[in-house]
């Protein structure tokens, strides 16, 4: 019997633009304030591109970053996957683009939308890719531009999204390795079209005058509803994936949530009764990076030494659609 081929996460590299949008100067563009966004919503400053730079450019930087820090041979990549909402157009693919700036001709590849779980769908099919032996080397990558679908005068929207982007690497563990992933639940609830859309730009609604005029290019949310959803559908979705392996949050030594909202992480982590020191919180300096939170968190966990080889890391992620997704990782450096 062919032996089960077990995916690990060997690399990680993240990018966000340099350009930085705080509360402050957003008290200037609309009604609102620093310290209602920060009680709200945990944000006090995004980043956001220039002109010109797209979702591939993103991920690139985020690809390359991944190499720099893991001395990573790109050329041997024989995957990408790309979870973004924000192509830099409707085809060719955003993966099709990044393997052509990459240079990595050898490489295919292919989109996931799912809105803020992008990245957890691409990492769980990415995953799959390994486990099925048909690559030893996959690229995952989350990447938005969210700044080129807000309305920057529409108050609900634009004090909640940054630009940004993380990739990891997924290899094969050794015989005998005890990391890499180990289980994952996802759901999409389609009813959840109707609180958090785009709908202009598609084959419903072609650009044209009138869509641009009637706003139909920017993202409508209903914030109220989608909040209600996401800390009720965040809950139920860890411990699902908790239970379906015999684990509590006692045994989860990192936990790392979509950045949607700081209230959302923290009730998740309270039903867990997981300790703050566990939970990484980074979306005051990122607010929500869509696809790129939870590489981005991924950095920041181990910058402060909070994930560790060795560790069980939990994911989770609740995103347009509805979509939402848990899994569970033995982290591998």
């Amino acid at each position: 019997m062919k032996p089960h081929i077990r995916a690990k996460i060997t690399a990680l590299g993240t990018y966000v633009p340099p350009r930085i949008l705080d509360n402050n100067e957003l008290e200037k563009l609309v009604a609102t304030s620093n310290d209602w966004i920060l009680e709200r919503t945990g944000i006090r400053e995004r980043h956001l591109v220039d002109k010109g730079v797209a979702a591939s450019d993103l991920a690139v930087e985020a690809a390359k970053d991944l190499a720099a820090r893991h001395n990573v041979d790109l050329s041997t990549v024989e995957a990408i996957i790309v979870g973004t909402v924000t192509p830099d157009m409707m085809y060719p693919s955003t993966a099709c683009l990044v393997q052509k700036k990459l240079n990595i001709p050898q490489a295919w590849g292919f989109d996931i939308s799912a809105g803020c779980s992008g990245f957890v769908f691409s990492l769980t099919t990415g995953v799959k890719l390994i486990e099925s032996g048909a690559h030893k080397k996959v690229l995952v990558i989350g990447a938005d531009v969210n700044s080129s679908m807000i309305d920057y005068t529409d108050r609900a929207t634009c004090i909640l999204f940054g630009d940004g982007a993380g990739a990891v690497l997924l290899e094969p563990c050794e015989e005998g390795e005890d990391v890499g992933f180990i289980d994952f639940v996802h759901q999409i609830e389609g009813f959840g079209g109707d609180y958090l859309y785009q709908p202009g730009g598609g084959s419903l609604h072609p650009a044209s005058h009138e869509t641009v005029d009637q706003k139909m290019h920017y993202v409508h949310q209903d914030g109220q509803q989608v909040f209600k959803y996401a800390v009720k559908k965040m809950a139920e979705m860890t411990e699902r994936v908790l239970a379906k392996n015999g684990l509590t949050g006692a045994d989860v030594d990192c936990f790392i949530s979509h950045q949607a909202n700081k209230r959302i992480i923290t009730a998740t982590a309270d039903r867990l009764k997981m300790p703050a020191e566990k939970v990484i919180i980074n979306i005051e300096d990122y607010g929500n990076t869509t696809a790129g939170t939870i590489p981005l968190a991924m950095r920041t966990a181990v910058e402060t030494g909070r994930l560790k080889k060795g560790d069980t890391l939990l994911i989770a992620s609740v995103g347009a659609g509805f979509t939402s997704g848990a899994s569970i990782i033995k982290w591998a450096f």
